[in-house]
């Protein structure tokens, strides 16, 4: 496994033009790349606007396939080209079925396989329900250049089950595609303390790196709106906050020592300690 990993959290604004949002999101991976990025985490959803603030049937059309899509493609010609690995988080359709989906495509521009989250929200301004059923790929680790990368989206980021699940699956690090903002139920709430600190929780817990790439900008809907706040962030192994990016637009480039957080999960004792044969109620409720 490799000990040194330069991991990118790209933070970004998406508009109605898909081809615009994706040319901004290549940008964001070649600027990484530059400085020394070898995995770069996309926002979730990032070629299009957030559609879920409404529930519009139109937005199905919008909907790809995997991996027979244009979009993969791409961004495998600019992995390979560049060297480096990237998380792309797609609208996916599998016959009359619909996913929020994330593959990683490796440094050769091998798609590694595909991920379907998990965990689906339902509120106002978060009407993921109406869009994507349930992922039903299980939780994925994906293997890239020896760094074995656990993968989330968004939702599933307060979940603490899915965290340690990666790890116990051997993930090194864990990434999140986020789409997170204002509340539109509750203009007073600001989630982002909160939103940082869950994950925070599960790095600490887990001892294991956290990256969370977020959107940036004003997204107006036929119902409501959300500010997306940004701070993308990346935690080390002990759940420090290492890196913020507040609102800004860009991709930030943090480098972790993975040999010194596989050395304390084996030897801080807590997969030692664990019992199972105690957790059947998580099961049960």
């Amino acid at each position: 496994m490799s000990g040194q990993l330069g991991v990118a959290v790209a933070q970004m604004e998406m508009e109605a033009d898909a081809s615009a949002n994706i040319d901004r999101a290549m940008s964001l991976v070649e600027s990484a790349a530059a400085s020394g990025s070898q995995v770069v985490v996309l926002p979730e959803l990032f070629a299009l606007p957030y559609f879920c603030k409404d529930q519009n049937p139109a937005w199905f059309d919008t909907a790809i396939t995997f991996p027979d899509n244009r979009l993969f493609s791409t961004f495998s010609a600019l992995a390979r080209r560049l060297g480096v690995s990237i998380v792309v988080s797609f609208f996916e359709r599998e016959g009359m079925s619909f996913f929020n989906a994330a593959t990683v495509i490796d440094e050769t521009g091998e798609l590694k396989g595909r991920y379907r989250k998990s965990h689906i929200p339902d509120g106002p301004g978060y009407q993921e329900k109406f869009y994507f059923s349930p992922g039903d790929t299980g939780f994925q680790v994906f293997e890239v250049s020896g760094v074995r990368i656990g993968l989330g989206i968004c939702w599933d980021q307060w979940f603490p089950e899915q965290a340690r699940a990666l790890t116990l699956a051997g993930a090194d690090i864990i990434v999140y595609p986020t789409a997170i903002g204002s509340e539109p139920q509750n203009p007073k709430l600001d989630s982002r303390d909160h939103w940082q600190r869950t994950m925070a929780g599960h790095s600490a817990a887990n001892l294991i790196p956290v990256a969370a790439s977020n959107r940036i900008g004003r997204e107006v809907g036929q119902t409501s709106e959300i500010t997306f706040y940004g701070h993308s962030f990346v935690t080390d192994h002990l759940g420090a906050i290492v890196f913020d990016a507040g609102d800004r637009a860009g991709a930030f480039n943090v480098q972790l020592d993975l040999s010194e957080a596989r050395d304390a999960r084996v030897a801080w004792g807590v997969f030692r300690d664990r019992r199972p044969e105690l957790y059947e109620r998580l099961t049960r409720y």
